[in-house]
C-alpha cells in the first residue's frame, strides 16, 4: 500500500541516482556505527541512564552522609575565619581584652600573696582567710546581674557596668601602690581587696551577660570557650611576668601600679565603645518610660527565680556547687609550705601557674573542637576523677617522693603544682556553656551572674572548710606534719560527688537542638509526596485507596 503512493515512472521529486547512492552510504554507515556502539555494554548502561529530556532548573539532592563528608572536608581554618568574621570586632576587642585582664589578675595577686606571706609574716590560716574573705563581693553577683538586666545607664545596660568595674579596680590597686599605710595595715589592705573584687565581679557579670546575649541573638553557641581562651592567655602572661618581676625586683608596689595602668586601658576601651554598634536589641523610649526601676528589678527577680526553678537548670547547678563545697581547699597551707619549707623562688611558683594556664588553654581548645560532641555527664565524670587524682600530687611533694625518684622540687612544682587548680577551672567551662544556652531571653545577665555567684560562694565555703581543717589538724607556721592527712581528706572528698553524677544531663542543649533539627528535616523529606527525580533519583507516590482495596 505504501509503494503505490509513489510512481516509479514520474516521481514527485526528481532524484539523481548517483547522489542518492552517495547519500545513502553515509546513512547506512552511521546506522551500522550506532548499532555497534549500542551493542557495547558500557554504552547500553549510559544510554539507559541518560534522561530523555532535560530539566530547565534541575534540583539535585545530595545524601546526608555526603553532605557531612563535604562539611568535614572543608578546612577548619576557613571555618574559624568565618566564625571570627561573624563576630563584631568591637565586641571582640571589648570582651576579649576584658577577659584577658580578668586572667591577668593573677599578676598583682601573686605579688599580694608574696607581700602578705613575707613582708607582713601572716600565718597560713590568716593568709587563706584574707583570700577567701576578699571574694565576698562576688557572692552578690546576682544583684549586679539583675541591675544589669533592668537598669539602663545612658541607654545601655552592659558596657557602663564594665566601665564601673574597671574604675573600682583602678582605685583599689592604685591605693595599694601609692599609699604606704594601705599596704601595711591589715584593715586598709582588706578594704582594698574587697573593693577590687567588687569591681572585678561587676565587670565579669556585664561581660558574661554580653557574650551570652550576643551568642543567643546571632545563634553562635559556645562563645564562652573563646572567652575562656582569652582569660587563660592572660593567666599565662600574668603568672610568667609576675614570677619574673618578683625574682628580679621583689617590688610588689610596682606590680600593683602596672596592673592599674592596664585597667586604665580597659576603661578607655569601654568608654569609647557604644552598645548600639554591637547589634543587640535596644529598649524603646516608651518601654523605659512605662516601667519604673523597681518594676524592672522585680520583673528580673521573678524571671530569675522561674529560670532557676526549672529542673534542667536546678539539678546540674546543685551538682556543680556541691562538687566544690565538699572539698576543703588548703591553698594557703600549700603556698606557705612551698615558700617557707621548700624555699622555692617566687619565679618557680609563678612558672607553675604558667604551666597550669597553658594546659587550661590547651584543654579549652580541645573542648572547643571535640568536647561538645562528648556526652556532658561522661565528660564531667572523667574531669572530676582526674581532679581528685591530681590532688595527690601535693602529697607526693610533701612526702618528698619526687626527690626519691630523682626529680628536684623545683622541677616537680613547675610541672605539677598548678595541675589541680587548672582542672578545677576547666570543669566550670562545660557548665558555663550549658547554662548560657539555657538562659531565657532578657535573663542572660541574671542567670549567668547567679551561676557565678553560686560558684564563688561554694569556693568561699570550701576555703573556710580548708581553714577549719588546717586548724583542726594543727597546720601552723613551721609545723606542716599533718598536711599529708589533710591532702588525703581532700582526695576522698573529691570522689564523693561522683555518687550523684546523675544530676548532670547526658547531652548538651546545642547538640540536642541539632539532633531535633535533623529529625525534623528527615521527617519533612519523608513526607514529600509526588517527588519525581529522573534516572538516579527514585520517585515516591502514595498508593491510592482503590489500589489498597484491590
Amino acid at each position: 500500500m505504501i509503494s503505490s503512493l509513489f510512481s516509479s515512472t514520474m516521481p514527485l521529486f526528481p532524484i539523481n541516482v548517483r547522489s542518492q547512492n552517495q547519500s545513502l552510504c553515509p546513512l547506512k554507515s552511521s546506522i551500522l556505527r550506532s548499532q555497534q556502539q549500542n551493542l557495547n555494554p558500557k554504552n547500553i548502561i549510559n544510554n539507559c541512564r541518560r534522561p530523555k529530556f532535560q530539566l530547565i532548573n534541575p534540583v539535585i539532592s545530595i545524601p546526608s552522609h555526603e553532605r557531612l563528608n563535604q562539611s568535614k572536608d572543608k578546612p577548619k581554618k576557613d571555618q574559624n575565619n568565618e566564625f571570627f568574621k561573624a563576630i563584631n570586632q568591637q565586641l571582640m576587642v571589648l570582651c576579649g581584652f576584658g577577659y584577658y585582664v580578668n586572667g591577668f589578675r593573677c599578676f598583682p595577686w601573686l605579688a599580694l600573696n608574696y607581700h602578705m606571706a613575707h613582708n607582713l609574716n601572716m600565718q597560713p590560716s590568716t593568709l587563706q582567710l584574707v583570700q577567701n574573705s576578699g571574694n565576698l563581693p562576688m557572692v552578690a553577683k546576682p544583684l549586679y546581674g539583675i541591675l544589669s538586666d533592668a537598669l539602663y545607664i545612658g541607654g545601655a545596660h552592659r558596657i557602663p557596668y564594665v566601665s564601673i568595674g574597671a574604675f573600682l579596680q583602678i582605685l583599689s590597686w592604685g591605693s595599694l601602690a601609692l599609699i604606704p599605710v594601705v599596704s601595711e595595715a591589715l584593715p586598709a589592705l582588706m578594704a582594698c581587696v574587697l573593693v577590687t573584687n567588687l569591681g572585678a565581679s561587676i565587670s565579669e557579670v556585664a561581660k558574661d551577660a554580653l557574650v551570652a546575649e550576643y551568642g543567643q541573638k546571632k545563634k553562635m553557641p559556645g562563645l564562652q570557650s573563646y572567652a575562656f581562651m582569652a582569660s587563660a592567655l592572660g593567666g599565662v602572661l600574668g603568672n610568667l611576668l609576675g614570677g619574673f618581676f618578683l625574682l628580679k625586683t621583689q617590688q610588689t608596689k610596682s606590680m600593683f601600679l602596672a596592673f592599674a595602668a592596664l585597667l586604665a586601658l580597659q576603661l578607655t576601651i569601654s568608654l569609647n565603645t557604644r552598645e548600639k554598634s554591637l547589634g543587640l536589641t535596644q529598649p524603646s523610649n516608651r518601654s523605659l518610660a512605662r516601667e519604673s526601676i523597681s518594676q524592672s528589678i522585680m520583673k528580673s527577680c521573678s524571671d530569675l527565680m522561674m529560670a532557676v526553678k526549672e529542673e534542667r537548670i536546678l539539678r546540674p547547678l546543685i551538682w556543680v556547687v556541691s562538687s566544690i563545697v565538699m572539698i576543703p581547699i588548703l591553698s594557703g597551707s600549700i603556698f606557705c609550705y612551698q615558700t617557707q619549707c621548700l624555699n622555692l623562688d617566687p619565679s618557680i611558683i609563678g612558672m607553675s601557674r604558667v604551666t597550669g594556664q597553658l594546659m587550661l588553654l590547651s584543654l579549652t581548645l580541645l573542648y572547643n573542637r571535640l568536647g561538645k560532641s562528648i556526652p556532658l555527664r561522661k565528660l564531667i565524670g572523667i574531669v572530676q576523677l582526674i581532679y581528685a587524682s591530681s590532688l595527690l600530687l601535693d602529697l607526693v611533694l610533701v612526702k618528698q617522693i619526687n626527690v626519691q625518684l630523682g626529680i628536684p622540687n623545683e622541677v616537680f612544682a613547675l610541672c605539677f603544682s598548678g595541675l589541680a587548680e587548672t582542672i578545677a577551672q576547666f570543669k566550670l567551662l562545660p557548665f558555663l556553656v550549658f547554662f548560657a544556652d539555657l538562659a531565657p531571653p532578657g535573663c542572660e545577665g541574671s542567670l549567668m551572674s547567679f551561676l557565678a555567684s553560686a560558684l564563688c560562694l561554694s569556693s568561699i565555703i570550701s576555703g573556710f572548710f580548708g581553714v577549719g581543717l588546717a586548724s583542726l589538724l594543727g597546720i601552723t607556721y613551721g609545723d606542716y606534719s599533718s598536711l599529708p592527712r589533710g591532702i588525703m581528706i581532700q582526695f576522698f572528698a573529691a570522689l564523693l560527688p561522683l555518687c550523684w553524677i546523675g544530676y548532670v544531663p547526658m547531652s548538651h542543649p546545642a547538640a540536642e537542638k541539632a539532633r531535633k533539627r535533623g529529625r525534623s528535616k528527615r521527617s519533612r523529606r519523608n513526607r514529600r509526596i509526588g517527588k519525581v527525580v529522573f534516572d538516579s533519583i527514585y520517585s515516591y507516590r502514595r498508593k491510592r485507596e482503590s489500589d489498597l482495596k484491590m
